[in-house]
Formats: C-alpha cells, sequence, structure tokens
C-alpha cells in the first residue's frame, strides 16, 4: 500500500437526489447518505452520477473497479438533469461539502424501474483521474420516493480518466 493509500481518511458526504420526470412540480426529492471509505479529502475533486437501465442484470461489484466509462457504451446510461437544467448522461458535481462532511446534490431521474446508479468520485487533477466509486441498486423511481441510502464509496487503485464524453 502507497503512502498516500495509508493516509487516507473517512469522508461522509450526504447526497440528496431528486427523481421524477422534470415537469413534476410535486416531486419529493430521493433522499441519499453516501459515505466515502477511505478518500483523500485534498485530491477529491468532484461526483459524477450516473444512472444505468437494467440495474438487476448488472454486477455492482464489477461496475466498482474501474471507470464506468470503460464498461458501458457511452449511449448506455440515462439522460438525467441537475436543479439547473443542465442534462447528461454523466453528470459531475464539485466537492462542496459542509458542515458535517455533508453535501446537497439534486438530480432527477426519469420515473421507471430497476435501475443501477453509479457514483463516482473524481480527483481534482487534469486529467481527472477515477478514486473510486459506489453502486447503488434502484427498484423503482416514481415522482414520490423514500429516503435512500448509497452504498460507500470503495477506493480503487485504477488510474483511468472517469469523463464521458459530451454529447
Amino acid at each position: 500500500m502507497s503512502a498516500r493509500a495509508s493516509s487516507l481518511a473517512l469522508l461522509g458526504a450526504t447526497l440528496l437526489l431528486g427523481c421524477g420526470g422534470m415537469d413534476e412540480p410535486d416531486s419529493q426529492p430521493l433522499g441519499m447518505r453516501l459515505v466515502l471509505s477511505q478518500a483523500v479529502a485534498d485530491e477529491l475533486g468532484a461526483f459524477q452520477v450516473v444512472v444505468l437501465p437494467n440495474g438487476a442484470a448488472r454486477s455492482c461489484a464489477d461496475l466498482q473497479r474501474s471507470c464506468l466509462n470503460q464498461q458501458v457504451k457511452a449511449t448506455e446510461p440515462l439522460v438525467i438533469a441537475d436543479s439547473a437544467g443542465k442534462t447528461g448522461r454523466a453528470l459531475v458535481f464539485p466537492v462542496q461539502l459542509g458542515e458535517g462532511g455533508t453535501q446537497k446534490l439534486d438530480v432527477n431521474i426519469p420515473v421507471g424501474r430497476d435501475y443501477a446508479i453509479v457514483i463516482e468520485a473524481v480527483s481534482r487533477s487534469s486529467p481527472p483521474r477515477f478514486l473510486g466509486s459506489s453502486c447503488n441498486y434502484l427498484n423503482a423511481v416514481s415522482s414520490r420516493n423514500e429516503p435512500f441510502i448509497a452504498a460507500s464509496i470503495q477506493l480503487a487503485a485504477v488510474g483511468c480518466n472517469p469523463t464521458f464524453p459530451s454529447p
């Protein structure tokens, strides 16, 4: 284990993801708590959120081993949107941890069933590096959702660039 890996600290982040159609003002946000298990706070630059269809057919263990963009076709992830209306198959949110290591993210995920939500921790470096990811199965997304607890982000010693191509 490298000196960098041995100096890893625990960092917790709370992410709130809102699901449902963008034209449904009655939608309730999908509460999500994400705990980063072994992330270097000074290297962490962003979280990248990707939603994949056919979640039950996917192995989260496999998806977390390296950059998701190397494992799925660029057109495979669902188009999602942030609170500002920016859309994409992968949304990147700069790390802005608040009090208690929390951060709020607003993401609109299409109403549907059988999703895998992958949250990748991305480095501040240029080009960005993959620091690890969290993979979560989500059976259904409706206009109203119960809180969702995300799996811990697992550190991965992979030197890939997690950036998805722009449309």
